[in-house]
């Protein structure tokens, strides 16, 4: 999974928003609000990691499950395809 160019990840006010840019703004208007979880989840996506690493790594930095990490993951995922996030 790659994301297209175009769609960057920026933290304004402590609060990390998505925004189209350059060819990506013709189709995609308005921000995506992220939460500190869902920010990492992108960074370590934008970084060609697989859903499982990135899963891995919230899981140990939150103490969760992997189980329940990869759940969160898997969601954020499937709303960034129907958003058209990805190439």
């Amino acid at each position: 999974m790659k994301i297209k160019e175009g769609f960057v990840l920026r933290e304004l006010a402590g609060q990390y928003v998505v925004i189209a840019t350059g060819e990506a703004s013709k189709y995609f208007h308005g921000m995506v609000k992220l939460n500190q979880v869902g920010g990492e989840i992108w960074k370590g996506l934008e970084k060609g990691k697989t859903k499982e690493e990135v899963a891995r790594e919230i899981a140990n930095h939150y103490e969760v499950s992997e189980e329940k990490s990869l759940q969160d993951v898997e969601h954020l995922i499937n709303q960034m395809k129907k958003e058209g996030f990805f190439e």
